[in-house]
């Protein structure tokens, strides 16, 4: 009897601290923010697939880069036929997921294409067993030069934020409108941004002078063209990931610095 009258005294005094002092109502805040917290710093599948899509398309651009292509008596690189592809990825992400799902993204292709480059850097160093008779041809597609390797990696890094940092702004700025506008726009500036850099730190010296703006202009004409191409595709999978994930990121008040990786 005394322990069944303590029990209902505890729950009196219990009921009368939630009534008062709204602890139920904070101990369900603290849950739902719980919650809110681990799903921002969690990625879906869908984002994992595209991120996976995204690694691959730069190591194959990377050894596809080794072949010289013509297209239309224009003298180009096979990497042109699938880097492109990186920055609609970088749009997609950008505007469903946000900046900081698109900052993890770059910086996780970044450290896919460096590992790949230093393994294959590694495997033409070490000596060919005595039959191997196709170091040549090894060589070509996995020795990439350190200054050419090293323009690549400066370029990419400041091509792919310029894109989303514009993406990101001016969706912003549109009110979530004018989608086609802010892809192209982001590709021209990206894309500026990687050859300005790249085709002088890689080829400076090497390319005559007269002719790196040739070379600059003629890649980020073409890589913005692609993107033109296929931007109804590109309009529908975004359409399609917004519906599916039940996302539409707005990056209002977030830090646009390149180094804060997993604040996402």
């Amino acid at each position: 009897m005394y322990i069944a009258l303590g029990d209902a005294l505890y729950m009196q005094i219990f009921l009368y601290l939630c009534t008062h002092f709204r602890i139920t109502e904070y101990l369900v805040n603290l849950v739902k923010n719980k919650k809110m917290n681990k799903a921002k710093s969690s990625v879906s599948v869908l984002f994992m697939l595209f991120s996976i899509l995204f690694c691959v398309c730069l190591i194959a651009a990377n050894v596809l880069e080794t072949k010289q292509i013509s297209v239309g008596g224009i003298s180009l690189t096979g990497g042109l036929l699938v880097f492109p592809v990186s920055y609609i990825i970088n749009d997609c992400v950008c505007e469903v997921w946000g900046y900081g799902k698109a900052r993890l993204l770059i910086w996780i292709g970044f450290a896919m294409n460096f590992f790949f480059v230093s393994l294959g850097a590694l495997c033409d160093a070490i000596p060919g067993a005595p039959y191997w008779t196709n170091d040549v041809g090894f060589h070509a597609v996995f020795g990439l030069a350190p200054r050419i390797a090293l323009a690549s990696f400066v370029a990419f890094i400041a091509g792919s934020f310029v894109n989303a940092y514009i993406m990101s702004r001016m969706k912003i700025r549109d009110k979530g409108r004018n989608f086609s506008a802010r892809a192209i726009l982001s590709t021209v500036f990206g894309e500026t941004a990687d050859s300005i850099l790249f085709f002088p730190l890689a080829l400076g010296g090497v390319v005559p002078l007269n002719e790196l703006p040739k070379l600059m202009l003629w890649q980020v004409v073409l890589k913005t063209v692609y993107e033109i191409i296929v931007l109804p595709v590109t309009i529908k999978v975004v359409k399609f990931l917004k519906s599916y994930e039940g996302e539409d990121a707005y990056d209002d008040g977030i830090s646009y610095n390149i180094l804060k990786i997993f604040n996402i």
